[in-house]
């Protein structure tokens, strides 16, 4: 129990220093929120209700974060083979993959409150459900990041992680009511938002911000519960049958 406890802090402790703590992605985690809020100010002719489309912003922010992040540098350490050495280490892959993923998750967690602590500059948070808010960012951070490793686990090279990630990445920003909801999109296409976890996570943050929601609170912690572990199962079954002989 001891040993497994040091080899998940220590796979942490190194990707947390070798990756996720490295200026650019500090910076990163911070322009990519505030570029989407400059965007609608840019571009609406109205005043833009901060409140509104702060969870979008905060959902965009997660997704963006651990995609990129997780999906890039579980592809980079499987071609220069230090991840074939940390499949060697005499710890079980499941607790392998969430030293490797506790990183991502966290990273998301962060990028996630970066809107809001710019938010209570400009408008008044009260009335936020923090607790619901904080559940939603978890929810987020986790499935959003499993999707990420199940993306790193399916292809080969890194710009194939890349491409893989933008097939889920842009259609979830526009079927799961990140801005547009999902009752005003067409008929033919709504049944696709039910199946992306970030449709229930959008909702628990839409409600814990402006107490709006279309699915009940307790469902969609349900459907993120089930998502993050159907796409971690998923994620270690590719490994075992691709990567391990």
């Amino acid at each position: 129990m001891i040993d497994n406890t040091l080899a998940y802090w220590g796979i942490l402790k190194k990707d947390m220093r070798n990756y996720y703590l490295k200026p650019p992605n500090i910076s990163w985690g911070i322009i990519f929120p505030v570029s989407w809020t400059l965007m609608f100010y840019l571009r609406s002719e109205q005043a833009v209700d901060i409140r509104a489309i702060l969870p979008g912003v905060m959902a965009l922010s997660i997704l963006f974060g651990t995609t990129s992040m997780l999906s890039v540098t579980i592809t980079f350490e499987r071609k220069s083979r230090s991840f074939e050495r940390l499949l060697l280490s005499p710890i079980s892959l499941n607790l392998l993959m969430l030293a490797k993923t506790t990183g991502a998750i966290v990273f998301g967690i962060i990028n996630a409150f970066i809107p809001v602590l710019f938010a209570s500059f400009m408008i008044d948070l009260s009335g936020i459900h923090w607790g619901i808010l904080s559940l939603a960012v978890l929810f987020i951070a986790i499935t959003s990041t499993f999707l990420g490793l199940f993306i790193a686990v399916s292809v080969n090279e890194v710009f194939e992680a890349q491409t893989f990630s933008n097939f889920f990445r842009f259609p979830m920003m526009f079927l799961c009511g990140l801005f547009i909801p999902i009752g005003n999109l067409p008929a033919i296409i709504r049944p696709l938002s039910y199946i992306l976890p970030l449709t229930y996570g959008s909702d628990l943050l839409r409600f814990s911000v402006n107490s709006e929601a279309s699915i009940p609170v307790a469902a969609n912690l349900l459907v993120l519960v089930l998502f993050s572990g159907l796409l971690f199962f998923l994620s270690t079954h590719n490994i075992k049958k691709r990567w391990i002989y």
